[in-house]
């Protein structure tokens, strides 16, 4: 790490920069999107917490995911706005470290959240009687323990091998918004073929792990719900599942899209705008999809309205 920072001390973030005419749209369109993710995380957050209603453990995860939504959004967002305000926006070495290891602890955990809470939807339409007994409050502490812990593992085993390798000063340009992965061992002057093997097999091990524990546990919920007599059964069960399933879809569609596939297929001009999906949209999305499709949170919304009519 010191022989990296003596070699080069600074890198250059290109961010969107190519594109002048677009600048003041994009400053904009990224500024909004930031505030709407943290206003709309932070009302979850804190209407979970607030509301007696939403005491279940399915909001446990729904605040859990919130709190993972703020954390890697402002990893990222800060820098990418000030990209749009400096002719040349430069991060040190140290900074974009710091700032890859909290990304990478807060996707991975926000992938692992995911898994955990289609495990839930799936004890709770399954198991309905059980489901009080298996997801007990210190069994969801746990998931959720060991949702943080595997970001945490996986960003500390990625971030040394990333930032151990050679970058010599004269490659200190990044063609993206924040350092991620591709652009940086695009950038090493070493050789990155072990890199590139421990970010893929990290990589792949985590989203195969998380993304069949949602499958395994969505084939199980459609065959349960099938089973299901009356139409509006089936559609009750199925409308709690279909918020969660949305943010799934987007969230795993776009990592897997950017991640499990050889280095050689890597295209920065390409990825930058998939990236903005999983980095800022889907952060900023999260709360609407929840809030606009679930009954529960709409009604906790409205009794918090009244309470605040009230009080005036």
């Amino acid at each position: 790490m010191q022989t990296n920072q003596t070699t080069l001390t600074e890198f250059i973030l290109v961010g969107f920069m190519d594109h002048p005419e677009l600048q003041i749209p994009l400053f904009i369109f990224f500024l909004v999107i930031y505030l709407i993710t943290l206003v709309g995380n932070m009302g979850i957050i804190i209407l979970t917490r607030i509301d007696a209603r939403l005491h279940t453990p399915m909001y446990f995860f729904l605040r859990n995911l919130s709190i993972v939504d703020i954390g890697y959004s402002t990893a990222i967002g800060p820098k990418l706005l000030a990209t749009f305000l400096v002719e040349h926006s430069t991060i040190s070495f140290a900074g974009c470290t710091t700032q890859f290891f909290f990304f990478a602890i807060f996707v991975t955990t926000e992938g692992c959240l995911l898994a955990v809470m289609a495990y839930d939807r799936f004890t709770a339409i399954c198991n309905p009687l059980l489901y009080f007994a298996v997801m007990s409050k210190k069994f969801c502490i746990l998931l959720v323990i060991a949702a943080y812990a595997c970001g945490f593992a996986s960003s500390t085993v990625q971030t040394i091998f990333i930032f151990k390798m050679n970058f010599c000063g004269s490659k200190n340009i990044i063609n993206h918004f924040f350092c991620d992965v591709p652009p940086l061992l695009q950038l090493s002057c070493s050789d990155t073929h072990i890199v590139h093997f421990v970010h893929f097999v990290l990589s792949m091990a985590i989203a195969l792990t998380t993304s069949l524990t949602v499958l395994i546990s969505y084939m199980a919920i459609v065959a349960a719900i099938l089973k299901i007599s009356s139409a509006q059964g089936r559609y009750k069960a199925f409308s709690t599942c279909a918020s969660h399933l949305t943010t799934v879809t987007i969230f795993f569609g776009t990592i897997i899209f950017m991640y499990i596939r050889p280095g050689s297929n890597f295209s920065t001009d390409k990825d930058k705008i998939i990236s903005v999906f999983y980095t800022l949209v889907i952060s900023s999305l999260n709360p609407l999809i929840y809030s606009l499709r679930n009954r529960e949170v709409k009604d906790a919304i409205s009794r918090m309205l009244d309470k605040i009519t009230f009080l005036k």
